[in-house]
């Protein structure tokens, strides 16, 4: 099967703007539709309560007409129109799809940051780890949504083998950024973010790109928007992620980026995995 996640920050800018980072965007919508993956998770969707309007469901359609469509917002107490997650699936597929709350600080589990979807003989889930923000002014609780979502993928492997993506808003080593030295303070790749996803795996998952790729360096999957040569330069961050439960690292055909041209931000991430 073949997946693909991707970070979009904002669905309503990406089908209904008219700026030129809204034409980037949609073209990189049309290179995902190119690949025909099994399964689309997309975070920072920027949805209200009520999730997409007709205008995006019609939208979305046209460019992925077989796809079906399940999406979680962010709702009181939590910001209007921030986080958000999506999931585009075949037709061809029925999972189970659930919106997990993972006892985390409040209001993280009201920002609409996990879906999960449960196929016949494994999980599937997205998530979209919050930013421990300006000033590190959000770490602590930061560390404790790690801890909460460790554990709620660790109960998830009890029963099946776990394929799970996202933003999860670390750079886990050195090699997974253009310049560490200077960040070693940044949100990202703190001492303590970086150490709780070494807990992550070491919980049993796999790190599927650098498990297929352990020495490749200047391969990233994020670019500040703001920092107008951070592309051109390739100034960037490995933050997202396709992780896998050990069982299944056999199983790995490519963990790789997809390409984005000018468009600086995130870059969607692809997974081909035999099921």
């Amino acid at each position: 099967m073949k997946f693909i996640s991707w970070n979009i920050d904002s669905i309503n800018a990406a089908l209904t703007g008219t700026s030129a980072r809204a034409e980037e965007t949609r073209a990189v919508l049309k290179k995902i539709a190119e690949k025909q993956p099994d399964v689309i998770a997309i975070q920072e969707t920027k949805l209200s309560k009520d999730g997409p309007t007709k205008k995006h469901v019609a939208a979305l359609k046209n460019f992925f007409p077989e796809y079906q469509v399940f999406w979680r917002s962010s709702v009181e107490p939590a910001r209007k129109g921030y986080a958000g997650t999506m999931y585009l699936v075949k037709q061809t597929y029925d999972p189970k799809v659930t919106y997990p709350e993972i006892g985390a600080p409040a209001p993280m589990d009201q920002e609409g940051r996990i879906i999960t979807l449960e196929f016949p003989t494994f999980y599937l889930t997205e998530v979209y780890t919050p930013n421990s923000g300006n000033g590190l002014k959000r770490l602590a609780e930061r560390q404790i949504w790690d801890d909460c979502y460790r554990k709620y993928l660790h109960q998830l492997d009890q029963a099946k083998p776990v394929i799970a993506s996202g933003d999860f808003n670390v750079a886990h080593e050195e090699i997974d950024l253009a310049h560490p030295g200077n960040n070693h303070h940044s949100a990202g790749f703190t001492d303590e973010e970086r150490e709780h996803f070494t807990k992550l795996l070491d919980a049993g998952f796999v790190d599927t790109f650098r498990y297929l790729n352990p020495k490749v360096t200047g391969v990233y999957s994020w670019w500040a928007q703001r920092a107008v040569t951070s592309k051109q330069n390739n100034s960037g961050w490995r933050i997202d992620y396709w992780l896998v439960s050990d069982r299944l690292k056999d199983q790995l055909k490519a963990s790789t980026m997809v390409d984005t041209g000018e468009r600086r931000d995130h870059a969607p991430i692809l997974l081909d995995i035999d099921l």
